[in-house]
């Protein structure tokens, strides 16, 4: 964590600021180890100090790391951060301007001294989070290895006659038993349901030769896995195995030009394109894949507008998909490490 700070302060004169206040808890718990709640860091040359109240006093002051000031305000993070800035002598002073509202910025406008420049920086932070370093790499692997217990045990649940519901109360139970969590609310979409990208799981019930789309994600310790499985019930129609086919087809297309110095847009391009001589593009409305690690969608994204190239230590997901309104859903997703000379299908090692 030491070293995340460290990476932080370094960048303050690119940045032409001497020091960051940082706001948003999953930045916070990026830099410190320790899982932030309604609190601010604020990072200075020399010093951190980790501003809270009374509520969160006792778990800071078991949970935060060495190097970093536990600082309770009385009245408001606000003038607890700007008195600590004055003291400091700071000058120039940045703040996450994703992740401060309008109505928290006027306040803050209000009582910062008149000796002090708030200066908005964009995902400053997140840029550092895009590259991960072996412990988060481990992290993500055991949530992988938890998603694919999982995915056995599906194959099981997964069956005519029994409704969506019932599928994801199992795989509920399922996470809590391994004392993890989920990265997101599981998506269980069977028949025409999958054609809903983001379908919530209902009390459809699941019939045979249909198509059912599984999109979910296991948290451990902070970390995510992301991964989307189709299981198909008795006689997969001539259709529905040919969606799968080409959407396979234009995911390994894609998987195999992920490598260090390409362009996330151009990744994007390889599956779209594929599909697009097939006339499918038109049913492929989202992006390629995204970024994942303590977030579930972070940078980088594999996206036709993004401006990203793809660095060592990145880890993406690569989710190619067909939607046919009123029909079926075909989507297949798996985690990629970017590594110094190509890529790794993270989620391979568990098939």
């Amino acid at each position: 964590m030491t070293s995340r700070l460290q990476n932080l302060r370094a960048s303050f004169e690119t940045h032409k600021i001497d020091a960051m206040i940082v706001s948003r808890d999953v930045n916070i718990r990026y830099l410190t180890g320790f899982p932030a709640s309604e609190s601010w860091l604020m990072v200075t040359a020399k010093k951190a100090y980790y501003v809270t109240d009374f509520r969160y006093v006792l778990e800071a002051k078991k949970g935060l790391p060495r190097g970093v000031e536990l600082v309770q305000y009385k009245t408001s993070l606000g003038e607890a951060v700007f008195d600590l800035a004055k003291k400091s002598r700071i000058k120039r002073l940045g703040f996450e301007s994703s992740h401060i509202s309008f109505d928290q910025f006027q306040s803050l406008s209000r009582i910062i001294p008149k000796s002090i420049e708030f200066l908005p920086k964009k995902g400053l932070i997140e840029q550092f989070r895009m590259i991960k370093d072996s412990g988060e790499i481990a992290l993500m692997r055991q949530a992988l290895k938890i998603h694919f217990e999982a995915l056995k045990r599906l194959k099981r649940w997964v069956k005519p006659g029994v409704t969506e519901m019932d599928v994801l109360f199992k795989l509920e139970d399922f996470v809590r038993s391994q004392n993890a969590g989920f990265s997101f609310a599981p998506i269980i979409a069977s028949g025409p349901n999958g054609a809903l990208p983001h379908a919530h799981p209902s009390r459809r019930v699941i019939k045979n030769h249909e198509p059912v789309l599984v999109d979910t994600g296991i948290d451990w310790k902070g970390y995510k896995s992301d991964l989307t499985r189709m299981f198909f019930l008795g006689r997969m129609p001539a259709l529905v195995q040919e969606m799968n086919d080409w959407v396979k087809e234009a995911q390994s297309l894609a998987v195999a030009a992920i490598k260090p110095g390409a362009k996330a847009a151009e990744i994007d391009r390889v599956a779209r394109g594929f599909l697009a001589k097939h006339k499918l593009d038109q049913y492929f409305g989202h992006s390629l894949g995204h970024g994942v690690g303590l977030d579930i969608h972070e940078e980088p994204r594999l996206s036709g507008k993004s401006a990203a190239t793809l660095q060592a230590g990145m880890v993406v997901t690569v989710e190619p998909a067909v939607y046919l309104p009123g029909k079926f859903g075909i989507r297949l997703e798996e985690m990629v490490l970017v590594t110094e000379k190509g890529c790794e299908v993270l989620s391979e090692h568990y098939h």
